[in-house]
């Protein structure tokens, strides 16, 4: 089903978008993943899998980088708008500048992002959108109002594209899986101790704790839902928000 189509996924050279990146790859699409790190990038390169250095709070890296995708790998049929950044911060110590630069990452850059691929996405027969949301897009996440609120803005996104485009063959969903064990979980332990004076395992467990089945999520749990939905049948699984949480209800 996707053996050839171009991929490109935001945010693609660490953690889950890297391994949805892996995923679509070993069945056969051609992937371009980005980020802002060439560093990064180059590591995670392989076969089927094409970096491009790109910051998706820039519209015109954006715009020009998935062009040059484009031209060089044809139409975006599988678009993976994953690049995010999660960090806890109470209301009262939010000031501008850490609300716009959640907001300019992780909502503009999936706008930007479906926006550009869209261009291309709409001239074939067939396209998935699979924007990585986050438990916190269902449920308000203590202590993170500033993301909790971009990640709810995420899902309204999808969902009315999804109903923009219900009759076209694209469909538009999201990923909302709760802790994976990623470096995000490591950066925020870390966080957490400096905030709290807490040692490194209750600062980690914390987060643990969020997870009902008591463990962290593994990248390619949520990976192989990306691919699910890029299988023949899933034409009808459209402006959902599927929860990869051990649980959570």
């Amino acid at each position: 089903m996707i053996a050839g189509k171009h991929a490109l996924v935001t945010g693609g050279g660490t953690g889950i978008g890297l391994a949805i990146a892996q995923a679509l790859a070993a069945e056969g699409a051609e992937v371009t993943i980005t980020g802002r790190r060439a560093a990064k990038l180059e590591e995670a390169a392989g076969p089927r899998l094409h970096p491009l250095v790109m910051n998706v709070t820039d519209e015109a890296s954006v715009s020009d980088g998935i062009a040059a995708a484009v031209a060089a790998r044809g139409p975006v049929q599988i678009c993976v708008p994953n690049a995010g950044i999660a960090e806890g911060r109470a209301l009262l110590k939010t000031d501008m500048a850490f609300w716009r630069q959640m907001m300019a990452t992780n909502i503009d850059g999936a706008f930007l992002t479906i926006r550009e691929s869209l261009k291309s996405m709409t001239t074939t027969d067939w396209g998935r959108v699979i924007a990585v949301s986050s438990i916190a897009g269902l449920k308000g996440l203590k202590g993170a109002p500033t993301y909790t609120a971009s990640k709810h803005a995420m899902l309204g996104l999808i969902r009315a594209l999804a109903a923009d485009y219900a009759t076209k063959p694209y469909t538009f969903n999201a990923l909302c899986p709760a802790y994976v064990d990623t470096d995000i979980v490591t950066d925020n332990v870390t966080k957490i101790m400096e905030r709290t004076g807490m040692g490194a395992d209750a600062a980690r467990d914390l987060m643990v704790g969020v997870n009902p089945h008591g463990r962290l999520i593994e990248p390619q749990e949520v990976a192989e839902a990306a691919v699910w939905l890029c299988s023949p049948h899933s034409g009808s699984m459209n402006g959902q928000a599927i929860q990869i949480a051990g649980g959570e209800i």
